[in-house]
């Protein structure tokens, strides 16, 4: 299902400009694609949304993509991770994922005004699924 073209074409945008738009109506309830350009506050609002992007691998492991490489690697998705530990945070983490280990990837959308003070962190990567998780094979 995940391949080159669905993170470097349509589909990755796609599913971003999704979240987004939901995040928008979640806030501005009844409104219209329209009111996207036509009103000032809902414009400014879905264009300060931040967005959080995910992928999850058949071995457990996930990673939250800050920045997708333009490499010409067609085989295989490579970004910029972005690292929940601390002593990974001085550099940068390029992480080489074969995209049919992608078992599903998720869109978390956000307004700063909205974020709650205590978000979760996503944990970025593990070594091993957690006790008694089933593997996906």
């Amino acid at each position: 299902m995940f391949n080159y073209d669905w993170f470097h074409g349509g589909a990755r945008n796609e599913q971003i400009e999704t979240a987004k738009w939901r995040c928008t109506l979640k806030h501005f309830p009844g409104i219209t694609r329209a009111d996207l350009t036509d009103r000032e506050d809902v414009g400014q609002f879905h264009a300060e949304l931040e967005v959080r992007q995910l992928i999850y691998l058949r071995d457990g492991f996930s990673y939250e993509i800050k920045e997708i490489a333009e490499v010409p690697a067609r085989s295989d998705l490579v970004f910029e991770c972005e690292p929940v530990d601390e002593h990974y945070k001085v550099g940068a983490f390029v992480v080489t994922v074969p995209f049919e280990e992608i078992v599903r990837v998720e869109v978390f959308v956000v307004h700063p005004s909205e974020k709650p003070e205590d978000m979760p962190q996503i944990t970025g990567f593990r070594s091993q699924p957690e006790p008694g998780e089933a593997r996906m094979r």
